[in-house]
């Protein structure tokens, strides 16, 4: 399994700035991550693996990074792919697929097959961000635009379509 020690040796070799933190109390997901390092939750990101049934009937597993504070909605994620099928993936399946404990995946050091998509609201900044670094009692922080520019993968809108009723559709009646 992947930890911080990996994590913070490939951002050494590439020269990334970053810090690993020591929480004060141990994790047990990544939705525990803005409380824990006392962090808006658009601050701390998660990685959710999901497993995707496509059109012909193949199944794929995928990882999406996003907040902690905008969690990946199944039906967008569908929508999106153009897939029947989306679900979150078992505790066995995300641990083989990531190399990460289930709940603290990092969105470094995934492997290259596996498909990435990146919430495109993520904000390229220079304030702090936080994730997981697969471990219950470590974090990782670094600039996000340093993050970012790591993430390999596709920026995709995760937003979804607009609800009924949305200002949107109200406006356009009139």
């Amino acid at each position: 399994m992947k930890d911080a020690l990996a994590i913070h040796r490939w951002l050494l070799a590439h020269q990334v700035h970053h810090e690993i933190v020591r929480l004060p109390r141990p994790m047990t997901c990544a939705e525990e991550l803005p409380e824990t390092v006392s962090a808006a939750p658009g601050r701390c990101l998660m990685v959710t693996v999901l497993e995707v049934v496509t059109r012909i009937g193949r199944e794929v597993v995928i990882a999406v990074t996003t907040t902690v504070g905008s969690p990946p909605r199944p039906g967008t994620i569908g929508g999106l792919l153009g897939v029947r099928q989306v679900r979150a993936a078992q505790a066995h399946v995300v641990n083989s697929a990531t190399d990460y404990a289930d709940g603290l995946v990092c969105p470094l050091l995934l492997p290259e097959s596996l498909p990435m998509f990146i919430d495109d609201r993520l904000s390229a900044d220079d304030k702090p961000i936080f994730t997981p670094t697969g471990e219950r009692h470590t974090a990782l922080t670094m600039r996000a635009l340093d993050l970012l520019t790591l993430l390999p993968g596709k920026m995709v809108d995760l937003r979804g379509p607009r609800p009924r009723g949305s200002r949107g559709t109200v406006a356009r009646r009139h």
